[in-house]
């Protein structure tokens, strides 16, 4: 009997420790929580995600359009919704800006959904659920969408709106989801009467602090500057690709941009701003980005959505499109989101690592992941996506009421492909395809192919004269240690160089892209694999010049995107049976700069959290989170920042301000 009894009680260890430290590589991972009523009672009854103000905040919109509130609740992995769009009648099109505002309130328990919204095929927005509270009314999720409005303008389209994951005995929340449009006419007018009397709501971006006067400067994309910069350089420089000289190297003529308006401004760079003279800016012509003329979207059509399922590398999913024969200028948007075994990808460790102390191989492959685009099988660009945190990753409650960055509004990603037209303007099909580099179950990708079309000719001719689209290298750099302890490192770079040119009837320009892309990362088992650290530092660096066939340079833009991050989880035993105590400690960050010509903007946002819960399984149970996050936005001569600071559940601190530090000395 004691034979037995030591028999029983060795296997019970043993399958301990094996469900012990397959709890500790799986870290961090998605904990759902079965909150009391008692507790929710502590949480704030809105949750908030930091952005950038829109340039339209300042302005009454000219009209609005309300669709039916949906109510979201079916025992199936997924729901769908399909409305009619029409833009309201007598609000029609050319718009200075249209605005999604879209709002789930859920109630009961559930796990964070994802959530996408597609008009006619093209995906508009990418958005997930927080975590229910009893009253919890989650923000309104208010996105530009003034890129989409060739396709905004029409009617009779069909509007989806899908959410992803689960419904069942366990789940039992429902969401009713509202959405609706608000467009800004060319005579819109301001909030407020007064500049000096206007108050801006805290949730929206804006505080009542000192008023700037953003009418000047505020646009999608710009100069405020009437003169910019032309660079002179042969005809053996143009052809070698692209101009990588700095500006100080350059021989500069300076010039007004009114020197090129024809052929500038059907190029779709330079127009004049609709209302322009009510704005202060009378006779002015500012740089900026017009919508695209027609939208294409790459993406699914079947019951389970638009997006693509990836499961793994070899998942590359394409469709067949024929490209206009007058377009001038094209450029793919990306959307991503990772889920299942790939939810905290960058955590990963390699598979060795689970051979190595047998342990069930989940959530490995390693912590590098690319979204790769195709054309007719040939690799033309990548992104490395943005490390989003769900409302229910590591400890729900450092997401209350503060959610991570990019939560509420998933970030999308462009690829200028107008450089390659030169292979794509020949009247046949070809096949778009996207895949994500040793990724694992699941994510969800689609794309929408933006295009500029020619609006007086049929037909525009393009040639490519540079192409360099090596694969991106990986080193990983393994060290084993006893036990559940190692070091992994993982070091990624690439770089693309495309240049080419097309002939419209605005006149020849050549397009010379060349992006960067560098992913550096760290994984630390310590303490029999106790504690796990994670770093990571993504840079991808683009720069876009536009070049007239006379040699001078019409536009130069470099655009810089920064995502550290650091992860640190210990894992205690807790004091019931099964139960766990985790401490985390989290600091991530978002950085953006756009340079061009006399123009500049920045938006750094950062957020560090700390917390510690006690789970069970997958289901949270108690525990305590802080979060302290600050926005800074320089935008041109305006800026905005914006602090705060939330712990268990409430909001403690939101400040922001639209005060420009000076500079030192």
């Amino acid at each position: 009997m004691q034979y037995h009894s030591l028999i029983q009680s060795l296997v019970f260890l043993s399958l301990h420790l094996s469900f012990t430290c397959a709890l500790y590589f799986s870290l961090p991972d998605h904990y759902f929580k079965f909150m009391h009523p008692s507790l929710r009672q502590n949480v704030s009854d809105e949750y908030i995600e930091l952005t950038k103000p829109l340039p339209s905040d300042v302005f009454t919109p000219s009209c609005s359009l309300q669709l039916p509130q949906e109510r979201f609740a079916r025992p199936i992995a997924s729901s769908l919704f399909s409305f009619s769009y029409s833009p309201p009648s007598g609000c029609l099109a050319p718009w200075t800006h249209v605005v999604l505002e879209f709002r789930a309130s859920c109630d009961d328990e559930l796990y964070d959904r994802i959530i996408g919204v597609w008009l006619d095929g093209v995906e508009i927005l990418r958005t997930s659920t927080a975590e229910p509270t009893e009253s919890a009314m989650f923000p309104k999720v208010r996105k530009d969408v003034t890129r989409y409005s060739s396709l905004l303008s029409r009617s009779n389209l069909t509007l989806t709106v899908m959410l992803e994951n689960f419904v069942n005995n366990a789940f039992t929340g429902v969401c009713n989801v509202n959405i609706s449009l608000l467009y800004y006419g060319e005579n819109e007018t301001t909030n407020s009467p007064s500049l000096e009397d206007r108050k801006y709501h805290r949730k929206l971006g804006f505080l009542t602090g000192k008023t700037v006067d953003r009418t000047e400067k505020e646009g999608t994309f710009g100069f405020k500057d009437e003169e910019f910069t032309i660079t002179t350089i042969n005809k053996s420089e143009k052809k070698s690709g692209l101009d990588d000289r700095s500006a100080t190297e350059s021989v500069e003529n300076t010039r007004a941009i009114s020197a090129f308006p024809v052929e500038v401004k059907k190029l779709g760079f330079i127009s004049y701003r609709p209302g322009g003279g009510k704005r202060g800016l009378k006779g002015s012509q500012i740089l900026y980005e017009k919508p695209a003329d027609m939208i294409i979207p790459i993406s699914g059509n079947n019951s389970n959505g638009f997006w693509f399922r990836i499961q793994n590398e070899s998942d590359v999913y394409t469709r067949e499109i024929q490209i206009p024969l007058n377009t001038h200028r094209a450029v793919l948007e990306v959307y991503v989101s990772f889920h299942g075994n790939d939810e905290f990808w960058y955590s990963n460790p390699p598979d060795a690592y689970f051979k190595k102390n047998n342990l069930t191989l989940e959530r490995g492959n390693g912590a590098f992941r690319q979204v790769f685009v195709t054309i007719d099988g040939a690799y033309v660009g990548s992104e490395l996506p943005f490390p989003v945190i769900f409302t229910g990753g590591i400890n729900p409650l450092l997401w209350e009421p503060v959610v991570a960055i990019g939560a509420f509004d998933l970030p999308s990603y462009d690829i200028d492909l107008t450089p390659l037209l030169g292979l794509l303007l020949d009247g046949n099909n070809h096949s778009f395809g996207l895949g994500v580099s040793d990724g694992i179950p699941f994510w969800l990708l689609d794309a929408n192919l933006h295009l500029w079309l020619d609006p007086d000719a049929s037909v525009v001719q393009a040639g490519s004269l540079f192409y360099q689209a090596p694969d991106v290298s990986v080193r990983r750099i393994p060290k084993y240690a006893p036990q559940l302890n190692g070091f992994f490192k993982t070091k990624a770079k690439g770089m693309t160089v495309f240049s080419g040119w097309v002939n419209s009837t605005a006149g020849n320009f050549t397009t010379s892209i060349k992006k960067k892309l560098k992913l550096k990362n760290s994984i630390k088992f310590k303490k029999n694999g106790k504690i796990k650290d994670v770093k990571q530092r993504i840079s991808v660096k683009t720069r876009v010049m536009v070049m007239s066939d006379r040699g001078y340079v019409l536009s130069r833009a470099t655009f810089l995107r920064k995502y550290p991050l650091s992860i640190t989880t210990t894992i205690k035993a807790g004091l019931e049976n099964n139960t766990y105590l985790l401490v985390t400690n989290i600091s991530h960050s978002m950085i953006e700069k756009t340079s061009a010509g006399h123009f500049s903007s920045s938006v750094t946002n950062s957020q560090e959290s700390s917390g510690e819960m006690v789970f069970q399984g997958n289901s949270f149970l108690s525990g305590s989170g802080n979060t302290q996050q600050t926005l800074k936005y320089r935008y041109g001569y305006s800026c905005y920042s914006r602090t705060v600071a939330a712990s268990n559940g409430k909001l403690l601190k939101d400040n922001s301000t639209d005060f420009c530090a000076q500079p030192q000395g």
